[in-house]
């Protein structure tokens, strides 16, 4: 199974460092010295990663080959692609990889269906689930403890304690009913996505 570790930021330096993006809980293990990487596209690759070192909080690389800073930037925006055993999981029983968390059906604590996990989002702050609900309309949840309180892998679901306004349409509708006949649900669910991304903040 193939799993998105890093994207590829900006030249760093003259002699073909670059920064990355990480999106992997284990960047010693995946974006090691050695380690030889598909990307995306795939004609700019493979990569084999020479050297790695953090600078200023972010990661830098060096890839066999790159040893200029025009080669370097050439790089920029490839999405650097692990393969993995989908058996494989962290080490550490707090972290999921993205593809064990896709398709989980999301509830509240009480039961109550919300939706599915359709995709992860990886920020510099945090993970979003995107989550489809059964109408079609999607919502954003952080995944993070105070809201994300259970992932249940052997039920296929995610439990959360979502804060007001995140989910709850019912204030939602409350604000557009002000403007309409109370009938939207479009108006319900746009409220909604609002507070899930006023919450990235």
């Amino acid at each position: 199974m193939q799993l998105v570790v890093a994207r590829i930021g900006r030249a760093h330096g003259i002699k073909g460092e670059v920064t990355v993006e990480v999106r992997t809980d284990e960047p010693e293990l995946r974006l090691g010295p050695g380690a030889v990487l598909a990307t995306e596209p795939a004609q700019a690759g493979p990569l084999t990663i020479e050297t790695g070192r953090v600078h200023s909080g972010r990661l830098l690389l060096r890839f066999e080959g790159v040893r200029d800073r025009t080669a370097a930037e050439a790089l920029r925006n490839i999405l650097l692609i692990a393969e993995v055993d989908p058996e494989e999981l962290p080490e550490d029983p707090e972290e999921f990889y993205d593809h064990q968390l896709m398709d989980l059906d999301v509830v509240l604590a009480d039961g109550t269906e919300i939706g599915r996990i359709t995709e992860i989002t990886h920020l510099p702050s945090q993970d979003l689930f995107i989550v489809e609900r059964p109408d079609g309309s999607e919502v954003m949840i952080p995944f993070v403890e105070e809201i994300v309180s259970e992932i249940d892998l052997e039920e296929q679901r995610a439990v959360i304690t979502p804060p007001p306004g995140l989910i709850d349409e019912s204030e939602a509708v409350i604000a557009s009913t002000r403007d309409e006949d109370g009938s939207s649900e479009d108006g319900s669910e746009d409220d909604a996505a609002g507070e899930a991304k006023k919450g990235d903040a």
